[in-house]
């Protein structure tokens, strides 16, 4: 066999393995969106912005945009793990489509937990992190529409 193929075969095994484990500490729904986050990815000029690091180290950046007081778009950056990059996908699934005040009151840890299907303890401020995050993005939301006239020198 040559070197290539038994990398290739050592590469899937060990592929094979960390799926296997992942499986017994979390839920098919925290693996499906750890391997497929929803709504990942930058957004240019936003109406809403926050950046927070977890208690872990974690960072997650959180990115908003409305027309008629509803979010239209809402995306997550992390440098997490996999709990982290579920907890962001869930969170901004969860703001997607609601007003201000709709997601401030549909948005916490308890509800990213519930709809994860849960998390292993040592990562639930995974959750925390995502939920402090995006309600920090819609405060800054709340602050840029008092204060439009700053959004020109606004760096992010």
């Amino acid at each position: 066999m040559s070197k290539d193929k038994e990398l290739e075969k050592l590469t899937q095994q060990l592929q094979e393995q960390i799926m296997e484990q992942a499986r017994k500490v979390y839920t098919d729904e925290v693996i499906d969106r750890w391997l497929h986050p929803r709504n990942m990815g930058r957004l240019e000029q936003p109406e809403g912005y926050a950046k927070v690091t977890g208690s872990c180290g974690d960072t997650m950046e959180m990115f908003l945009k409305f027309q008629d007081e509803q979010i239209t778009e809402c995306t997550f950056l992390t440098d997490g793990c996999g709990a982290t990059l579920a907890c962001g996908s869930v969170a901004t699934e969860t703001a997607k489509n609601k007003t201000f005040t709709e997601a401030l009151a549909s948005i916490s840890a308890d509800v990213i937990l519930k709809k994860l299907g849960g998390l292993p303890p040592e990562n639930i401020h995974c959750a925390q992190l995502a939920s402090e995050t995006l309600r920090r993005a819609l405060a800054d939301y709340l602050y840029q529409k008092k204060s439009s006239w700053k959004k020109q020198f606004r760096k992010i």
